[in-house]
C-alpha cells in the first residue's frame, strides 16, 4: 500500500510543482525541476536501494524472533543512512553547478537558477533517507498501515501543503524548499512511530 501511495502521489505532486513553477518562474522553472528530478533519482535511489534490500532481512529476523539481530539491524541502518546522508548532501551541494551544467550549460541564466534549485532541494537528502527507511522498515515488520501513513504524509500531504505555503513567504525559493519542509515534518512522524512501536516490535 505504501508503494502504491508513493507512486500515485508522485504524479500529482509533479503536476502541482509544474503549475507553481510556471506561475513563479515560467517554463525555465519547469526545466530546472526536471533536472532536479533526474539528479534526485541518483541520490534518493541510494536510500531506496538500501531500504528495499534490507527489508527482507528485517522481516526474516522479526518473524524468527531474533530480537538481538533486529536491534542490531535497526541501529546500524540508522547510523549508515545518517552517514550516507551527510556525504550525499555534501556532494550535491559541492557539485550542484557541474550537475546543472550537464543539462543547461548553454544558458547561464537557466544554469544559475538550476544550480540554486539543486542546492536548496539537496538539503532534503540529509533527511529523506530516514523517512524512506522508516516506511520500508514497517512494511518489513508487516505493519502496512504505519508504512502507508508515513508514505502518504511524506509524498502527498506535506509536499502539497508546502508547495502552496512556502512560495507565499519565499517566492521561487519556497518551491525548491517545499520538499525540505515535507521531509522535516515526515521525520517527526517517522520518529514518533519508531518510539511508539519500539516495545511492540522490540527493535530498540
Amino acid at each position: 500500500s505504501s508503494e502504491m501511495v508513493t507512486n500515485i502521489s508522485m504524479s500529482l505532486v509533479n503536476m502541482l510543482y509544474n503549475l507553481q513553477l510556471v506561475k513563479y518562474a515560467g517554463y525555465d522553472g519547469v526545466v530546472a525541476y526536471g533536472i532536479i528530478m533526474y539528479v534526485g533519482f541518483i541520490f534518493v535511489g541510494t536510500y531506496l536501494g538500501y531500504s528495499v534490500g534490507v527489508a527482507p532481512i528485517i522481516g526474516y529476523h522479526y518473524g524468527a524472533g531474533n530480537t538481538d539481530e533486529l536491534k542490531s539491524l535497526f541501529k546500524k541502518s540508522l547510523i549508515l543512512l545518517s552517514a550516507t546522508a551527510v556525504i550525499l548532501t555534501a556532494c550535491a551541494e559541492i557539485f550542484s553547478s557541474a550537475l546543472a551544467g550537464i543539462f543547461v550549460g548553454y544558458n547561464k541564466e537557466l544554469h544559475d537558477m538550476t544550480t540554486n534549485a539543486i542546492c536548496l532541494f539537496a538539503l532534503s537528502y540529509i533527511i529523506s533517507g530516514i523517512n524512506i527507511f522508516a516506511s520500508a522498515f514497517f512494511t518489513a515488520l508487516n505493519n502496512g498501515l504505519v508504512s502507508a501513513i508515513i508514505s502518504f504524509l511524506r509524498t502527498l500531504v506535506f509536499q502539497v501543503a508546502f508547495i502552496f505555503i512556502l512560495p507565499l513567504l519565499l517566492d521561487l525559493n519556497g518551491i525548491w524548499l517545499a520538499v525540505v519542509g515535507a521531509e522535516i515534518c515526515s521525520l517527526i512522524v517517522s520518529i514518533s512511530f519508531f518510539v511508539a512501536n519500539r516495545k511492540k516490535y522490540k527493535y530498540v
